[in-house]
C-alpha cells in the first residue's frame, strides 16, 4: 500500500496548501467514511457541510469553496478537484496483475502470428492465423484474437474478451472484462415464402482508435460491409451497445446500458446518457448531450442537449414536464 505526507501529495497535484497535518495518507475514501489516515475531496459546497464532522485529516477542496481545515488538518486547494482527485488516485493505484512468464504454455498462437516487444499473453488464450500484436500489448488469460487482426502497441484486453476476425485496434486501449467486438451485426429479413427470417450477412469489421476504453460486457458488432469505426479517445461504459456500421467521432462517452442502433452517426464530443437508446440511421452532433433514458429518434444538432422519449430539445421538454404536474394538481 502507498503513504504520503502531505506535502508530497501537494508536490503530485501542485495546488495552494492550507493547514497541515503529521498524519500519514495511505488511502482515499468519501468524506462521511475517511479514517484519519484517509485523504478525501470536496469538488461541491454542498459536501462541505460534512467536513467537520470527518475523520479525514486531508482533503483535496475546489478554491472556490470558503472553509478551514481545523487542527492537525489540510486542504489542498485546486481549480477543479474532481480532476486532481483522478491525478492522486493514479498515485495511490495498485499494481496490475502480474505475468510469471510472458508467454503462458496453455496459450495457443497461430505460427503466422506477429507479436511486438514485450507482449504478455495469459493462460488459454487464443491468438489467430495473420494476427499482430504491437509491442507492450496485453491479453489475459482466456482471451480470444481472431485472424487478421491488428491491436496496436500498449493495448490491455482483460479476461474474456473476445476480438473477432479482421479487427483493427489502436493503441493504449483498453477492453475490460468480456468485450465483445467484431462479432456479427443483428440483421434479418422475412422469407419470402413468410416462413421464417433470412439472415443478413455482415461481412465488414470493426476499426477502433487510438485510447479507447470499453467497459465490461459491452458489445460493437462488425459492419454489414464496410467498417464499423469507434474515433480515437472514446470511453464506453458497462453492458453497451453499438451496433454495425456505426460511426462514433473522438471523444465520444457512452454510460452504461445506452445502446446505438444500426448505422447511427456520433459527431466528436458526443455524451449519451445510461440507458439511452438511439434509433438506427440517426446523426448526433458534435458536442450533443443525450439525457439518460432517453429515445432519439430523430437527428440532434450539434451542441444540442435533448431529454425524454421520444427525446425532444431539453428545454422543451423540462417546460413539458412543469405543465403536466400542473395539470395533475
Amino acid at each position: 500500500m502507498h503513504s504520503f505526507n502531505i506535502q508530497q501529495i501537494n508536490d503530485i497535484l501542485q495546488g495552494e496548501l492550507v493547514g497541515n497535518t503529521t498524519q500519514t495518507i495511505s488511502g482515499v475514501e468519501e468524506i462521511r467514511n475517511a479514517s484519519n489516515t484517509d485523504l478525501t475531496f470536496i469538488g461541491n459546497k454542498k459536501y462541505a457541510k460534512f467536513w467537520a464532522d470527518s475523520h479525514a485529516s486531508v482533503a483535496i477542496i475546489n478554491e472556490d469553496i470558503v472553509l478551514e481545515p481545523g487542527s492537525n488538518r489540510a486542504f489542498v486547494k485546486v481549480k477543479n478537484a474532481d480532476l486532481a482527485m483522478a491525478k492522486l488516485l493514479e498515485a495511490f493505484q495498485p499494481p496490475a496483475p502480474v505475468f510469471d512468464i510472458a508467454i503462458h504454455p496453455t496459450a495457443v498462437i497461430h505460427e503466422t502470428a506477429s507479436l511486438g516487444d514485450g507482449v504478455q499473453i495469459g493462460a488459454h488464450c487464443y491468438v489467430g492465423k495473420n494476427v499482430v500484436l504491437g509491442d507492450g500489448v496485453i491479453l489475459y488469460h482466456n482471451v480470444s484474437v481472431f485472424d487478421d487482426t491488428t491491436i496496436g502497441a500498449y493495448t490491455t484486453a482483460w479476461s474474456g474478451t473476445v476480438i473477432r476476425e479482421r479487427s483493427q485496434i489502436g493503441a493504449q486501449c483498453i477492453f475490460h472484462n468480456n468485450v465483445s467486438i467484431g462479432a456479427d451485426g443483428f440483421g434479418y429479413r422475412p422469407a419470402d415464402d413468410g416462413r421464417g427470417l433470412v439472415k443478413i450477412p455482415h461481412i465488414g469489421n470493426v476499426v477502433i482508435g487510438n485510447g479507447v476504453e470499453i467497459g465490461a460486457n459491452s458489445c460493437v458488432d462488425r459492419a454489414k460491409f464496410n467498417s464499423t469505426i469507434i474515433g480515437d479517445g472514446c470511453k464506453i461504459d458497462n453492458l453497451v451497445q453499438i451496433a454495425h456500421n456505426c460511426i462514433m467521432g473522438r471523444s465520444c462517452i457512452m454510460a452504461g446500458h445506452s445502446g446505438l442502433a444500426g448505422s447511427v452517426t456520433l459527431g466528436d464530443g458526443v455524451i449519451i446518457g445510461g440507458s439511452a437508446s438511439i434509433k438506427d440511421h440517426t446523426t448526433i452532433g458534435s458536442g450533443a448531450v443525450v439525457g439518460a433514458g432517453s429515445g432519439v429518434m430523430n437527428d440532434v444538432k450539434a451542441g444540442q442537449t435533448v431529454l425524454g422519449y421520444p427525446a425532444a430539445d431539453s428545454r422543451d421538454m423540462l417546460k413539458q414536464w412543469v405543465a403536466l404536474r400542473r395539470l395533475a394538481k
